[in-house]
């Protein structure tokens, strides 16, 4: 028999982590560990979807490309000079139009709003692939990530070095809803935003989870079981000396590593900026699950795709 949540996710949209409960979190998390390990249903026969970028993609694109064919749906690559989101023509109007000829939207934009007005004006599903506020589908990739390495998320320690950002945003809030203790330590004025802690810290009384701030990297790194880093100049952000400056002392060394504990692993979203947010000993070494990382956001983003417009099953 379907269970309430599996049919709760179907034909939602998904802009952010918080959009699904934890019970609908760990679903997806069972679903992609399933379909990983066994052959999965193609369950998105016949039906189409478009893979609205703004913003240039490796994996994202391709981990979507591959996860939808996979399911037996067919994408439409539509880059922003084929669509120009609230430059050639209006969102809303876009969001019309796609309706008519796709099952589903996955779109990587730049600003979030953009991603809120395409699901308020679409018919179909609207799932974010990146916006600058969350990153839901790679903190997705990063759960299943630390389960296969971890075992069990609940009050695990994850320390995050660097930006409050997208990344960070959504690693927060899915940290929380698995029952872990989400710890950053950001340079100030880089914080997470006020308003992702206290959307964060309302799952903590059901699940048992928390978000902190640590008053330095070596803080909230020690006795980590992740210790997870990002870019310090975010995609479409221009660099600058002073972000440089600001950000120097947030490097991962493994002079920072040692302060996690021994069976502790490193994890980043790539691409990386080798030799600013992290040195070659670190995401080269032994600890180092980044790979993993990319090629679970095939597995995961196949499971939301899989639970929210294929069949109401899991396999």
């Amino acid at each position: 028999m379907t269970s309430p949540h599996k049919k709760a996710l179907h034909g939602r949209s998904f802009l952010s982590i918080a959009d699904v409960s934890p019970e609908e979190f760990e679903l997806i998390l069972e679903t992609a560990r399933v379909q990983k390990k066994r052959r999965f249903r193609r369950s998105l026969r016949g039906k189409n979807f478009a893979l609205l970028f703004e913003k240039p993609s490796l994996r994202t694109k391709v981990s979507f490309s591959v996860g939808i064919t996979q399911l037996g749906g067919h994408g439409v690559y539509l880059g922003q000079n084929e669509v120009g989101l609230g430059q050639r023509e209006s969102i809303a109007d876009v969001a019309r139009t796609l309706s008519r000829y796709v099952q589903g939207i996955v779109a990587r934009v730049f600003a979030h709003q953009s991603l809120i007005e395409l699901a308020e004006h679409a018919k179909v599903p609207v799932i974010n692939a990146l916006s600058d506020a969350e990153h839901p589908c790679q903190a997705l990739a990063d759960f299943l990530t630390i389960q296969e390495h971890k075992k069990a998320i609940r009050d695990l320690r994850i320390a995050y070095i660097g930006d409050g950002n997208n990344i960070a945003a959504s690693l927060a809030q899915g940290a929380v809803m698995l029952g872990a203790h989400f710890v950053i330590a950001s340079p100030k004025g880089y914080e997470l935003p006020g308003a992702i802690v206290r959307t964060a810290r309302g799952f903590s009384d059901t699940t048992g989870g928390s978000v902190s701030k640590a008053n330095s990297p070596a803080e909230a790194v020690r006795g980590a079981d992740v210790v997870y880093t990002d870019v310090w100049t975010s995609m479409g952000d221009k660099a600058s000396k002073k972000r440089t400056n600001v950000f120097r002392g947030y490097q991962v060394t493994l002079k920072l590593m040692a302060l996690a504990k021994k069976d502790a692993i490193f994890m980043h979203d790539l691409p990386a900026h080798r030799g600013e947010e992290v040195v070659d000993e670190v995401i080269d070494g032994p600890q180092s699950v980044v790979f993993d990382q990319a090629e679970n956001r095939l597995h995961a983003q196949r499971a939301l795709l899989h639970l929210v417009l294929g069949s109401r099953t899991i396999q």
